[in-house]
């Protein structure tokens, strides 16, 4: 429980860090323009969003890194958006649904090392713990 608890502040701390120093905000927040501006991002962070409410979270990680592009900002602040909504759902949630704490901490880790930002968390491994 404790140790649940601990991951879930690393991951909530790094996810509001990176926001902080790469996008310039206090949270990492995708927010969705207008219905008739979207971009091929937002379509995705709307289809993401379906799919965590199916309960499909593996489906909905390897469409988020099947469609990474690392020069887009809005694709930066997509990814750390769903690993934050991740870190929201609860250990019983994820369970139900196949997927941990851990593999949160190892699809940021991923995420991490994909925009080139390997240095920033100093050698912490979130997915060890």
């Amino acid at each position: 429980m404790y140790e649940q608890d601990y991951i879930m502040r690393q991951i909530r701390d790094l996810v509001t860090f990176l926001a902080k120093v790469f996008l310039k905000k206090d949270s990492a927040i995708y927010e969705l323009p207008d219905m008739g501006q979207y971009t091929n991002t937002d379509y995705l962070h709307k289809e993401l969003l379906f799919l965590l409410s199916q309960g499909k979270i593996n489906e909905a990680e390897n469409l988020l890194f099947e469609n990474m592009n690392i020069n887009n900002k809005r694709y930066m602040e997509l990814a750390l958006d769903f690993y934050g909504r991740l870190n929201n759902f609860t250990d019983d949630y994820l369970e139900e649904n196949n997927f941990t704490r851990k593999e949160i901490g190892e699809g940021l880790e991923e995420l991490i090392k994909e925009f080139g930002w390997g240095g920033i968390i100093n050698g912490k491994n979130l997915s060890s713990r």
